[in-house]
């Protein structure tokens, strides 16, 4: 009798997995609404690209059939990913984000979703069993193709956004939605339009973010969790190689190109750049870092910022690891960039007691500090880096209490000129080793003055140094800890980046 329960308890927990079918962040991998043709999908962990399938008569009316990867998310959410069909077919097939109250297919649900002629449109069912529809007002023009699709729940109301490759998300639907209940399956979908067809779709950069509420303070109730990820900045694809339930952040792409250096728990530690297990790295007596930590230009010194007990200061290490030695003695000091001839080091500090940081540079073997800039009341200065060359720091600033935006200045703290002039909050301008590329993180308009908040909506962007217009090269949850320090590699064509989101 036990070996027959035993049985049946077997028969049963592999049906289940069966139905579930979990495939890479997704833990269900199904049909809904019984299409005539079943669909599927197939995950590429070397790439983390998803391939599904799907038929299904339509998202559309009373009821849906589609094939549909998604998770139980409860509360609010923020999804992302890029999406591309294979070939031309039917202009009404359709893939995308859906969130939907339950499996029937007549239930309450919202998506943002890409056709096959290339109309993006967010839609919705209001109630279980009613038409669905769509804000005529705000359905993008067709035959444009976007790739990138974001759904975002706040609370009852459900905000779809869509770019460009290349290009911020614009909003182009938002609707409230009271019949959804608080936990909703989110995931992603596609539907042939056709019942005896079934299409294609390649779905990437897939991130499934859980945010915070506004009034969340990390230093009363912890830090949310973290991913370190890598971008080919090139073509925009992501890879996720390490996940922690608390805080880590700022990765450096070590000289030997087969690591990462990252800031966790007050110390330094290694990971492989492909992921695998990370490696305390030897600060000796240094146990108090933050994540202002950067690699000389010739790959032989590390600089950290280190609280020695009055305060944060600039020390420097030897690239293998071992005791630092003190280049600052007045705190608060916090490290940025070294030189390009590897013997200063420069960093922003606050002297006198005013409240007013400003940018300087000091030989690490002993010598004056040389203040660079001279900011007023409300202005504001960080993120100080040499250029490769050695002709520019760059830095990010912000006059008479405006907005945060690049800026490079000669050496000697000559010639400032602004490089950014948009409505975001520019910071951390990082520099490729080619010298061709800034790298940097952007925040939206309504951050607090002269901040770099954790956990709120931000944009990887790129621009030439020669000049020219940003492009975006990744959306995220993110901020404070996710590109403080250059983590371009070597070879100019990666950075890696830290994302945020609650487990």
């Amino acid at each position: 009798m036990k070996m027959k329960l035993l049985l049946l308890c077997f028969f049963l927990t592999q049906l289940s997995i069966s139905q579930n079918n979990p495939i890479g962040v997704f833990e269900f991998n199904k049909d809904i609404g019984n299409p005539k043709l079943a669909g599927s999908a197939t995950y590429d962990e070397s790439s983390q690209t998803y391939t599904i399938k799907g038929a299904g008569y339509n998202i559309w009316g009373q009821r849906d059939e589609h094939r549909f990867l998604y998770n139980k998310l409860k509360g609010n959410f923020i999804v992302t990913a890029n999406f591309e069909f294979e070939g031309y077919n039917e202009a009404h097939r359709k893939i995308g984000w859906m969130a939907r109250a339950s499996e029937d297919d007549n239930a309450v649900m919202v998506g943002g979703f890409i056709h096959g002629d290339g109309l993006t449109a967010g839609q919705w069912r209001e109630r279980k069993g009613v038409e669905m529809r769509n804000p005529e007002d705000d359905v993008w023009a067709p035959k444009r193709f976007y790739q990138i699709i974001q759904l975002e729940r706040r609370g009852n109301t459900f905000i779809v956004r869509a770019a460009h490759p290349g290009e911020p998300l614009q909003e182009i639907s938002r609707k409230d939605l009271p019949f959804m209940p608080e936990e909703a399956l989110t995931g992603i979908v596609i539907s042939s339009h056709e019942v005896n067809t079934i299409e294609t779709a390649k779905v990437w950069n897939v991130r499934i973010d859980q945010p915070v509420d506004d009034m969340y303070n990390p230093n009363e109730e912890g830090w949310i969790g973290c991913r370190m990820e890598t971008l080919n900045v090139f073509d925009g694809k992501r890879k996720v190689i390490f996940e922690k339930d608390s805080r880590f952040e700022a990765p450096n792409w070590m000289p030997n190109s087969k690591e990462l250096l990252f800031n966790m728990d007050g110390s330094l530690y290694t990971i492989p750049a492909s992921g695998g297990p990370t490696k305390k790295f030897n600060t000796g007596s240094a146990n108090r870092l933050n994540n202002d930590h950067c690699i000389s230009f010739d790959g032989k010194m590390l600089g950290i910022s280190h609280n020695d007990g009055n305060g944060s200061n600039v020390f420097v290490l030897p690239i293998q690891g071992g005791e630092p030695k003190a280049v600052t003695t007045e705190a608060p000091s916090y490290l940025h960039g070294w030189s390009a001839n590897n013997k200063e080091v420069v960093y922003v500090a606050q002297r006198g007691g005013n409240g007013i940081y400003d940018i300087y540079r000091k030989p690490i073997n002993g010598g004056k500090e040389v203040k660079l800039t001279n900011n007023q009341k409300l202005e504001h200065v960080d993120g100080c880096e040499y250029a490769p060359d050695g002709k520019y720091i760059y830095y990010n600033g912000s006059k008479n209490g405006g907005t945060m935006q690049l800026w490079r200045m000669r050496p000697d703290g000559s010639e400032n000129e602004q490089l950014t002039f948009d409505a975001y909050n520019n910071w951390f301008p990082h520099i490729s080793p080619d010298g061709k590329w800034i790298a940097f993180i952007s925040f939206q308009p309504d951050i607090e003055l002269n901040s770099h908040p954790s956990y709120k909506q931000v944009m990887l962007r790129l621009m030439p140094v020669s000049g020219g217009a940003p492009k975006t090269i990744a959306y995220m949850y993110g901020g404070q800890g996710t590109i403080n320090v250059n983590s371009w590699s070597p070879d100019s064509k990666h950075i890696a980046f830290v994302s945020n989101s609650k487990k």
